[in-house]
């Protein structure tokens, strides 16, 4: 029993040797970050730089998506089958072209339909102008016997039953006459209405074929041959204005940093490069689910933007203090990070961790305070890189 325990305390102390041997525990050369190296005088770099000591700003990372600024839904405006779509994606149509065909024979039945009411309708009027004519005509007659009746009746002439008489057939041919104007009034209202119905009915044939409204490039087709296109079913996009933009969602907590007219930094993911963008629109209401706002911010033509790409809009939301050296002056050897610094009349490297780039400059986490004198490029002797 006692030589396994003995066993078993000389394996841990194996182990933990082992482990404090890999560590690097019994390497002197090996230090903790920040701390200086071996000297290394003989070196003397043949560029110099002063660690700065900057502000730098915080910035807040909204993402979003590359869209065009103006985007119209091609949708249909009647019910019918889809014959043809003439346009494909990417394609750039001029205002008026053809892009799809419905099938129309059921808009030609309706008017031809509504045509052959029109006709009805125009000799129902003309009829009717006929009757009136003929009213008219026998109203006169009858207007000027009542009248002569009248005077010979005054004269003692005439009877009182034979003026009776006259004046009942003046009065029917009145009547007579302001009922062909009544017939000749509905005769012109039908005509009317069939002109509606034949330039409806037209209107709606020529809803068959859909064309663009405007100049500009297809940018989504959602329709095919034999599909059914019905109003309220978008059945293709264009993409009208030349201009893109984008529109990224923005916590309510950094809304208030963004104005309208402001240029923030974008960074498009997929072109590799950071570019320039104009605060346009601020939604000025929260998505109630996300707690975010859409901002919408106007950029400039890029090679290879396309609507639909990822993209961040940059919002600088604070500032914080950091240490930069030119990204030339940190060697890297694996994971290590090492900076010359100069200490007196001695180049010593010292370990460092940097951070994010600012153009030609690094920053560095850790390592360097600040007004550090560094080195780097060729040395006098032909070493230090």
């Amino acid at each position: 029993m006692t030589k396994k325990c003995i066993l078993v305390a000389m394996l841990g102390a194996v182990i933990m040797l082992l482990v404090l041997w890999m560590s690097g525990s019994f390497k002197s050369g090996v230090i903790e970050q920040g701390r200086i190296v071996s000297a290394r005088s003989g070196d003397a770099p043949a560029r110099r730089a002063v660690a700065e000591l900057v502000s730098v700003p915080v910035v807040y990372e909204a993402v979003g998506t590359v869209r065009p600024e103006t985007e119209a839904s091609i949708e249909a405006q009647v019910t019918g089958k889809v014959l043809k779509v003439l346009v494909r994606s990417g394609q750039k149509v001029r205002k008026g072209d053809k892009l799809i065909v419905l099938d129309n024979r059921e808009f030609k039945t309706r008017l031809e339909s509504a045509q052959q009411g029109l006709q009805s309708a125009q000799a129902a009027e003309r009829q009717a102008r006929e009757a009136i004519n003929a009213a008219k005509a026998e109203s006169d007659t009858a207007t000027a016997t009542w009248k002569r009746m009248k005077k010979l009746f005054a004269d003692k002439v005439a009877t009182q039953d034979e003026l009776d008489r006259v004046e009942a057939n003046y009065l029917k041919a009145k009547a007579a006459l302001a009922q062909a104007g009544d017939g000749l009034d509905a005769a012109s209202a039908g005509v009317r209405q069939a002109r509606k119905g034949v330039e409806g009915a037209r209107i709606n044939l020529g809803y068959t074929a859909i064309t663009a409204q405007a100049d500009g490039e297809v940018a989504k087709r959602m329709v095919e041959p034999g599909d059914l296109a019905f109003p309220g079913k978008p059945l293709m996009l264009i993409q009208t204005g030349g201009a893109l933009r984008l529109e990224a969602l923005v916590r309510e907590g950094v809304i208030g940093q963004v104005r309208i007219g402001q240029k923030l930094g974008v960074d498009i993911q997929a072109l590799g490069e950071r570019a320039e963008a104009v605060v346009e629109e601020v939604v000025p209401s929260a998505d109630p689910l996300t707690r975010t706002f859409l901002v919408k911010a106007g950029l400039d033509p890029l090679p290879g933007l396309y609507p639909g790409m990822f993209g961040r809009l940059l919002i600088p939301v604070s500032e914080k203090e950091v240490v930069l050296v030119p990204a030339k002056a940190v060697s890297r050897v694996g994971q290590l990070e090492t900076v010359l610094v100069q200490s007196g009349e001695n180049w010593e490297p010292v370990y460092v961790r940097s951070g994010a780039g600012h153009g030609s400059k690094l920053e560095i986490l850790s390592g360097l305070s600040g007004n550090e004198t560094v080195g780097f490029g060729l040395s006098a002797a032909g070493g230090q890189q």
